[in-house]
């Protein structure tokens, strides 16, 4: 086992920081250049800041989380098909507009999903505090 001063174990080190590069990078070209994953990134700030306003439960902030994880990773992936298939059929070809379509229906059912888990979270105590304003 190598030590933390070793110069090997330094540039290992090394090496694993910078392959986050082109991922980070892949994260910043997500966000600048598509509306759908800016409105996604909205909504998950969104349901952060309720969670911490209505002080939801840790077992909550893991529903919440694995959606927000959800819906991003399909933004992504279907963001990397679409420049994928764009690429490689750069004419308009039936298959790969269904192909575009089924991705973006995967973006579409974790999106709803993640709506559906969010009213079941998040619903009950907003009722209750509409409630008690009245």
């Amino acid at each position: 086992m190598t030590s933390p001063h070793d110069p090997k174990h330094r540039a290992c080190l090394g090496r694993c920081l910078r392959s986050f590069g082109p991922a980070f990078a892949g994260l910043r070209h997500l966000v600048a250049t598509q509306p759908n994953a800016r409105v996604h990134l909205g909504f998950a700030v969104l349901a952060v800041g309720m969670g911490f306003w209505l002080r939801i439960p840790p077992g909550e902030w893991i529903a919440v989380l694995l959606c927000i994880t959800l819906v991003l990773m399909a933004e992504a992936l279907n963001t990397a098909l679409e420049f994928l298939a764009d690429a490689a059929h750069p004419e308009r070809h039936p298959l790969v507009g269904r192909a575009k379509d089924c991705a973006a229906a995967a973006v579409l059912v974790c999106a709803l999903a993640s709506a559906v888990i969010g009213v079941i979270l998040f619903g009950p105590r907003l009722w209750a505090l509409l409630q008690s304003w009245i």
